[in-house]
Parts: C-alpha cells; structure tokens; sequence
C-alpha cells in the first residue's frame, strides 16, 4: 500500500489573507546546551492543511472535537476541477465517484453555491479543496454554508501536486480541539 501526504507543512504555507501567520517558538535548545530540545508553536486554526466544521459558519454547529471520525476516513475521489465547480459539474460527476471528494486545481478549485447544494444532495460525507477556501469571491460564504450546514466538514489547504486523479482512500483527521471552528489536519491518501 502507497501512502501520499497530501498535507501542506504549517509554517511554510501561506496564510489565508487576514489570518495570522504561524510560527514555532524553540524553548530548549540541545546545541546551546540544555539536555533536549522543546518548541511551542502558535497557529491559526485555519492554518495550512485544515478541516472547516460546520461550527465555522452554523451558530451552533458541531465543533472540530465532535465531527463523525467516520466522515474522515474512506473512499475518496480526486477530481480535477478548473476554477469554480458549479452544480451542473456535479451532476455531470459519474456514478463511481465516491462519497467523499477532493477537488484538485492547483490551488484554484472551488466550489459554487450550487455546487455545494449538489453535493449535500448527493450525501457527501467530506469535500475538500487544494485551494485556501472551499469557496470562491465574492460568493466564499455560501458553499461553506451549503456544506457545513449540511453536516459536511471540509478539507482546505491540500497539497495535491503530483496527485492524479482516481479512486484512493482518504485519513484525514482533525486535531482534538475542543469548541473549535476547524483544526489542523494531517491528511493522506492510500492507494495500492
């Protein structure tokens, strides 16, 4: 079995404008002589490879620490998308296509309105983007809404070079965060 990180690193990745920028923070330092080597690190919880729960936009929507773990892993398809996906690309989707989905544009796929709708309809259990927001401006909020107000929770932030498109499953975890809108996540693909 073959596992690809389809993570971005933390610290390197860039931060969605507004948002501040991470960074680690060396306590203890093994060449300047102390016995081991200690960080702390501050980060946006939307920072880098991240998932979105429907905290984020629903008052009163689950937290990061609640999401179905179900949802997180699975049958996956990477999609390659080109700009905005609208919902007749949804519907135009095959019926292979599995449950949970990954939309792969270089840092440019995202998600109409409708097709967010689209894909609530559909039962999605997991969308997510290799772009920094689900959805595009000046409409972000809607697709995040469709979704998150769907129960979906989104992945945002992948690092999908090199990554074709197909059938893979998908381990995406979100840190243990309790209340959070969104947490840091460690995502990868396995395939054979």
């Amino acid at each position: 079995m073959k596992i690809i990180d389809i993570s971005s690193e933390m610290f390197s990745a860039p931060p969605y404008p507004g948002d501040p920028k991470p960074y680690r923070d060396t306590v203890r330092r093994m060449d300047m002589g102390d016995g081991y080597n200690l960080s702390g690190f501050y980060a946006c919880c939307h920072s880098a490879t991240h998932m979105d729960a429907p905290l984020h936009f629903i008052e009163g929507g689950t937290p990061a620490d609640k999401i179905d773990m179900k949802r997180c892993f699975g049958p996956c398809s990477v999609i390659e998308a080109a700009g905005t996906v609208t919902g007749e690309d949804i519907d135009k989707l095959p019926a292979s296509v599995k449950k949970r989905i990954i939309f792969k544009g270089g840092g440019r796929a995202f998600l109409s309105r409708s097709a967010a709708f689209a894909l609530a309809g559909a039962g999605a259990l997991l969308v997510g983007t290799d772009a920094q927001s689900i959805g595009a401006a000046p409409e972000e909020a809607q697709a995040h809404k469709e979704l998150l107000g769907a129960g979906i929770p989104i992945l945002e932030g992948l690092c999908l070079d090199g990554v074709p498109a197909g059938s893979y499953v998908i381990a995406a975890f979100p840190l243990k965060l309790g209340g959070a809108e969104a947490a840091p996540v460690r995502a990868v693909l396995l395939c054979r």
